[in-house]
C-alpha cells in the first residue's frame, strides 16, 4: 500500500472506530435532543440518505451511486454506454466495487486455530468487481492492520446476484498471550477504498494480524500463517 493511501485509509479506520466508542457516550444527549431534532429535519428529505434494508454496512450515498454506474444506468462518464471498441460497438466498462456497494456479513471458524470469515454479496441491483488484491482490514481506533496471508494475488471476481466472495482473516498470528482485545473490524475494497466499513466479530484478542486475497469459495480463505 502506497504511503498517501495507506495513511488515508488508517484515518477513516480511526474515524469509523471513533464513531463506534462515542455512540455509547452520545445515546443519551440524543435522547435529550430528540424533539430538537424531529423539528429541525422536517426541512430536509430524509429519504435519499437512507441505507437499503438487509445491509450490514454503514453505506452512503456515495457507494450506492458508485454501483449504479456499474449497472449501465445513468453514468455520465462511459460506464453506461460501454467503451469504444474502434468498430462501432460499445464494449461494458467494469465498475470496481466501493465497500457501500457490498452486503457484509462475517463468522468464526475454528479451522486454523481459528480465524474470521468475510462475506461479501453485491447489493440488490449492483454488478461491480472485486479488484484482484487483498482486502484491506484494520483493528479498532488505532488502525492496526493485517497483513498478506497469501504470498501472490488473487483473482478479480465479479459480484452480481448471489456470488459471494470470501476472505479470512486471522487476528492473532504471535504465540503467548500478547495482544489486545477488540469486538469489530474495519473493511476495505483494495487499499484505496475512500468509505471502509466497520464489522462486529464478538471479542477477539488481535496480534500480528493477517488477510487472505478474495476467493469465490469459503474453503480457499483459510488465513494459514
Amino acid at each position: 500500500m502506497s504511503g498517501n493511501r495507506r495513511k488515508a485509509f488508517l484515518v477513516s479506520a480511526a474515524l469509523v472506530g471513533g464513531t463506534m466508542l462515542m455512540t455509547a457516550c452520545q445515546d443519551s444527549d440524543t435522547a435529550k435532543d430528540t424533539g430538537a431534532a424531529q423539528v429541525s429535519s422536517s426541512a430536509t428529505p430524509v429519504g435519499s440518505a437512507a441505507t437499503p434494508s438487509g445491509s450490514s454496512t454503514t453505506g452512503s450515498n456515495q457507494g450506492t451511486g458508485k454501483g449504479s454506474d456499474a449497472t449501465g444506468k445513468g453514468s455520465t462518464d462511459g460506464a453506461g454506454s460501454g467503451a469504444d471498441t474502434g468498430n462501432g460497438e460499445r464494449k461494458p466498462v467494469e465498475q470496481s466495487c466501493g465497500a457501500n456497494d457490498i452486503s457484509w456479513s462475517t463468522r468464526s471458524e475454528t479451522q486454523a486455530g481459528g480465524y474470521i470469515l468475510i462475506i461479501a454479496k453485491a447489493k440488490s441491483g449492483i454488478t461491480c468487481y472485486l479488484p484482484a488484491a487483498l482486502p484491506t482490514v484494520a483493528f479498532g481506533s488505532d488502525g492496526t492492520e493485517a497483513g498478506p496471508a497469501e504470498q501472490t494475488a488473487g483473482q478479480q471476481i465479479k459480484l452480481s446476484g448471489s456470488t459471494t466472495a470470501y476472505a479470512g482473516v486471522n487476528p492473532k498470528t504471535t504465540n503467548g498471550n500478547g495482544g489486545k482485545e477488540l469486538d469489530f473490524i474495519i473493511v476495505g475494497v483494495g487499499d484505496d477504498d475512500p468509505n471502509p466499513v466497520s464489522l462486529p466479530v464478538g471479542t477477539i484478542t488481535v496480534e500480528d494480524p493477517i488477510v487472505t486475497n478474495w476467493h469465490t469459495t469459503p474453503t480457499d480463505a483459510v488465513p494459514f500463517s
